[in-house]
């Protein structure tokens, strides 16, 4: 992973560490933060409760929009009841960093 992005590419697409949010005002892609141990992370925060995978399906949907693909095409990879979430978009590498970064930059 590079230090300026929280992606990576692997086998047919990204892998993006996000750092979630649930029961926020307002669902949102808040740019890139990086953690007390010096990861980056993409910042996201959803309405939904993080109770029976509410707030992950809300971060699937939220993330699939923002960058143009389909739910199926997003997955949690790990930390499924963790803030901390790693997600595998599957699809054109350099298209879903492109798309990320410019959602990144807003």
């Amino acid at each position: 992973m590079s230090a300026g992005h929280p992606w990576r590419p692997s086998g047919d697409g990204l892998l993006v560490d996000v750092r979630l949010t649930p029961k926020s005002s307002k669902d949102g892609i808040d740019g890139i933060d990086h953690l007390a141990d010096g990861r980056c992370v993409l910042k996201a925060r959803v309405r939904a409760v993080p109770e029976k995978g509410a707030a992950n399906v809300a971060l699937i949907k939220l993330v699939a929009k923002a960058v143009g693909l389909p739910k199926s095409a997003v997955d949690l990879e790990s930390g499924s009841t963790s803030r901390i979430k790693t997600l595998r978009l599957s699809g054109d590498a350099d298209r879903l960093s492109t798309a990320l970064g410019e959602i990144c930059s807003e």
